[in-house]
């Protein structure tokens, strides 16, 4: 099959267009014919050696955690799935080696939901890392109906999913981004305000009172974070463990199919929608990492294979 690949840690020029063996389907796994798969900061992050601490990894690596697909084969004590099904999964692994920027994937079945039928394939690749990441930060701070939430980086991948999804658990939402995103932002209902210096005071203007809850999905934001929280609120971070000793949660996600199925249901009832920036072939996937790299995309950069 085909699949991008490296054999070493290191930058984009490490990856290339490889055919390799197709995945043996263990018991509880399905193997997926991919249609789409999502960027995610952390894939280009694997391939540079950055968490090689975190993971175990086998080269050759074939990169990549989201998908969108159809199950072509399943595995020993998988009644949950036949082929044909179309599904899409956070497909993480306990250890770094066959992705999905590949024709073929094996996914265990923890890791999946049915695909969202109100999503086309590639907006179905580029929700469930991003919107798991965003709906457990929300949940695991009890965000809920009264709560005003702050939203950093409101634009990007996570973020853009995040400000949906407090709107839909009930929350006041309020979010950082460029000005040419503002528009956007309150399109789905958000109250935007320009990150940089001043962010305090112009939070501050909307809610005097400081915001219940901060969800940080950017990075190096817990002086401001402080600043901007109500007495008692709560905060986190997907990107900074500097938060724990501030009474904050540092949150890594984790592949859930309840989860995953929420937020699908979420699609489809028309709540919740997965912006798309970017769509590159499956040989252009160092393009589409060096976009990512950039750090300026509105939504979601996707691989169609």
């Amino acid at each position: 099959m085909r699949a991008m690949a490296y054999d070493e840690f290191g930058g984009t020029e490490v990856l290339s267009l490889t055919s390799q063996q197709y995945p043996k389907v263990g018991p509880g796994e399905v193997l997926v014919r991919v249609r789409c798969a999502a960027v995610n900061p952390v894939d280009w992050k694997i391939m540079s050696g950055g968490l090689r601490g975190l993971m175990d990894t086998v080269f050759p690596v074939v990169p990549g955690w989201d998908v969108a697909g159809v199950v072509e084969q399943v595995g020993l004590d998988t009644p949950e799935y036949v082929p044909g099904d179309e599904v899409i999964a956070y497909a993480r692994k306990d250890y770094v080696h066959g992705g999905t920027f590949a024709e073929f994937v094996t996914v265990p079945v923890r890791c999946l939901a049915r695909k969202p039928v109100a999503l086309t394939w590639e907006q179905s690749a580029g929700l469930p890392l991003a919107g798991l990441t965003a709906y457990q930060s929300l949940t695991r701070l009890n965000v809920g109906f009264g709560d005003t939430v702050l939203v950093h980086g409101a634009a990007g991948g996570v973020g853009s999913l995040g400000v949906q999804i407090a709107r839909i658990l009930g929350a006041r939402v309020i979010g950082t981004a460029s000005a040419s995103n503002h528009d956007w932002l309150r399109s789905l209902g958000v109250e935007p305000v320009v990150y940089g210096e001043g962010l305090e005071e112009r939070v501050h203007a909307l809610a005097p009172e400081g915001v219940s809850v901060v969800t940080d999905f950017v990075g190096g934001m817990l002086a401001s974070t402080r600043a901007i929280l109500a007495p008692g609120g709560r905060h986190g971070s997907i990107t900074d463990p500097t938060v724990l000793a501030a009474g904050g949660h540092w949150m890594w996600v984790r592949p859930n199919a309840a989860d995953l199925t929420a937020l699908a249901a979420f699609a489809d009832a028309r709540q919740l929608t997965v912006p798309v920036s970017m769509i590159f072939p499956l040989k252009e996937l160092a393009d589409a990492f060096k976009a990512s790299m950039g750090g300026r995309t509105r939504g979601k950069i996707i691989i169609r294979v």
